[in-house]
């Protein structure tokens, strides 16, 4: 899978990126240093193996560069963090997954 290139639209709070034409995006919202991860969305029309786990990791790492902690609340972003451990130190302290 090719490197994904993520955009952050402060705008509609949502970190987005486009394959083949079509939006995925993951919507936060952002309090204090952290950001909340509320909800993943993933057209049908994006087939590409592993594309899920490439875009998470791809909004991590876009977070971890500003030096931001993460909250997810969505289930499959908590799901990914609680398979994934390498991230566990971007969670807010008093957070478990």
């Amino acid at each position: 899978m090719t490197e994904i290139e993520i955009n952050d639209n402060s705008f509609l709070r949502q970190f987005e990126t486009k394959v083949d034409g079509i939006l995925a995006k993951i919507e936060y919202s952002s309090q204090e240093r952290k950001v909340f991860l509320t909800k993943l969305v993933i057209p049908e029309g994006i087939t590409q193996d592993g594309f899920k786990e490439a875009f998470i990791k791809a909004v991590l790492h876009h977070i971890q560069e500003q030096n931001l902690r993460v909250v997810p609340t969505s289930p499959h972003i908590a799901g990914f963090l609680r398979k994934n451990r390498q991230y566990k130190e971007m969670l807010p302290v008093g957070i478990r997954i």
